[in-house]
């Protein structure tokens, strides 16, 4: 099959991963709900309406220029003189749990005998990483689809309350409670970009170079993007968040869990995992930091009242004005500084809109400031050596498995010994294009965000892949994932598919599957900062499987 419009991505077409995915169009589109109107909620409800016809019919948000913005944007019109849909009250919420109130009465009014509005059929969560496992366990008893950004959450704990959640969920059906099995997905869409979709055939399907025996994959942060979102922003403190392991690398846990640990597409049904048997890891926050200030910055906590400003590559000024602004650039990352910089910029003119920024990247903290304002909120104009961060900004994994056939067998066919070694650094040129080389025994792959190399150690050929690189977030593994998942509720809601089945055949992941590679993001976390070798079974069992399935 292919990775057309009504098919899942587990493709042996290799020729269809070269060429755009066709819209999918519903008879019946799912309505959605977004709970969260920043950067990631704005991006899946794009991917969305890109990659389906479905129906964004409401947001919850608490901050009302976001809430209204998006509105504009996905829901009621009016955004670029688009037409303009009348307002009403089930179309905005404060917050999730408003929501939550209005779905409860309208589900009463319907049972009641009352004509209501049609409900929602999938929401998409999109709050702070912290905030996962209220939403996520809250409307979990509502029996609706869920689609959650990346973490699923940031402890360990808090990823067993949601799975629990989500196992238990029972929701009115036919008027009396009963368990309603409900999509799951999560948002690590490395797995829906045609790149890694092609990488992942190749390999485990076509078996292009026999059986994988090692991996080196590296993230590229970027320099400047890490100052940006895990120095001075919201993700760098692991006390207020998480470890950056978990913040900004579950994406690629996941992908070597995905490529190593999770049988391939064309595996018997009820095939095991194939999984790990040791992690290790090391770590730390190695440049920014006090120690690493130079010298001519003096006593300086903010760039804007810097000596050494005009002379550091990481100025917020440069960065967020000179570098974006100045040129036109309204969007990320300078609408995370202040996101009414853009209608500044449209209403009002650069100059206001420069005038603002500089206004907010002036906002610096004290020593009496209290640490609980501190971490609050991002301060985008801080210094990058003086700033209360302390997430990893150079990390590497390994991550080992033994031999491990299938029963009743003694072949090693793609559960032989092996090892994959991640690499996050902050401090590249590129930004976030994953790259890496994976080593078999009949031949190598080199691959990046857009080329995939494989050589053949028979006959010493090498040929060139280039996958479609669509539009949109993460050279399409946004608009993919948001697709897939939307193919799956539809499947469940409209055909009369089973859960399981649309869950393994158009997400390719279960909630079991991503809970298991959020898990080995925090055995690895624990390997580092114990400084020791964790053996997975022995940890899963301490750690995890206890709780996992107690009521």
């Amino acid at each position: 099959m292919s990775p057309s419009a009504t098919t899942p991505p587990t493709a042996s077409d290799t020729d269809a991963f070269l060429q755009p995915v066709p819209k999918q169009t519903f008879t019946s589109p799912p309505h959605i709900l977004v709970i969260g109107a920043g950067s990631r909620g704005t991006a899946y409800a794009t991917a969305a309406l890109d990659s389906t016809n479905s129906v964004i019919i409401a947001v919850a948000e608490p901050i009302a220029y976001k809430r209204e913005r998006f509105g504009r944007r996905y829901i009621w019109g009016g955004e670029n003189g688009d037409a303009v849909t009348e307002k009403r009250a089930e179309m905005e919420f404060v917050d999730w749990r408003a929501w939550v109130k209005y779905e409860t009465s309208r589900r009463e009014r319907e049972r009641a005998g009352e004509k209501v509005e049609r409900g929602v059929d999938a929401v998409f969560v999109c709050v702070l990483d912290e905030m996962h496992e209220e939403v996520v366990c809250g409307i979990a008893p509502l029996g609706v689809h869920i689609c959650c950004e990346k973490p699923m959450s940031t402890r360990l704990q808090s990823c067993i309350n949601i799975y629990k959640a989500l196992k238990g969920a029972s929701t009115p059906v036919n008027g009396s409670m009963a368990k309603k099995e409900t999509i799951f997905g999560i948002c690590h869409v490395l797995r829906y970009s045609p790149h890694n979709m092609l990488l992942r055939q190749l390999v485990l399907e076509k078996e292009v170079i026999g059986d994988v025996l090692s991996i080196e994959h590296v993230e590229p942060v970027g320099w400047w993007h890490f100052s940006h979102s895990y120095v001075r922003g919201n993700w760098r403190k692991e006390s207020k968040t998480a470890p950056s392991l978990l913040t900004k690398s579950c994406h690629d846990i996941d992908f070597l869990m995905w490529l190593l640990c999770s049988p391939p597409p064309n595996a018997d049904a009820g095939t095991k995992p194939h999984l790990p048997s040791y992690l290790t890891s090391t770590g730390s926050r190695k440049f920014f930091r006090k120690e690493r200030k130079p010298q001519a910055a003096g006593s300086a906590t903010n760039c804007l009242s810097c000596p050494h400003e005009q002379d550091c590559i990481y100025s917020a000024k440069k960065i967020y004005k000179e570098n974006n602004l100045d040129l036109g650039n309204t969007g990320w990352p300078v609408n995370i500084v202040n996101p009414e910089i853009e209608e500044i910029y449209k209403t009002a003119g650069k100059k206001a809109a420069s005038k603002q920024l500089l206004e907010d990247l002036s906002q610096d903290y004290t020593a009496g400031t209290p640490v609980s304002e501190v971490e609050a909120r991002p301060w985008f104009g801080r210094c990058v050596w003086e700033a209360d961060n302390n997430v990893c900004d150079d990390q590497c994994v390994t991550v080992t498995w033994d031999d491990d056939p299938l029963p009743h067998s003694t072949s090693l066919k793609g559960r032989g010994a092996k090892t994959a070694q991640f690499h996050m650094i902050a401090f590249t040129e590129k930004i976030c294009q994953r790259r890496g080389r994976i080593y078999g025994t009949a031949g190598e792959i080199e691959y990046d965000s857009t080329v995939i190399k494989v050589h053949n150690f028979a006959t010493g050929d090498t040929k060139v892949y280039t996958p479609h690189y669509a539009a949109g977030g993460h050279g399409g593994g946004d608009a993919g994932l948001a697709r897939q998942f939307l193919m799956a509720v539809n499947a469940v809601d409209r055909q009369g598919v089973q859960v399981e089945d649309a869950q393994r055949g158009f997400l390719g992941c279960d909630l079991e599957e991503a809970f298991r590679s959020h898990a080995a993001v925090f055995a690895a976390e624990a390997a580092r900062t114990e400084r020791n070798v964790v053996d997975w079974k022995k940890w899963w069992n301490e750690q995890v499987e206890s709780q996992l399935h107690e009521r």
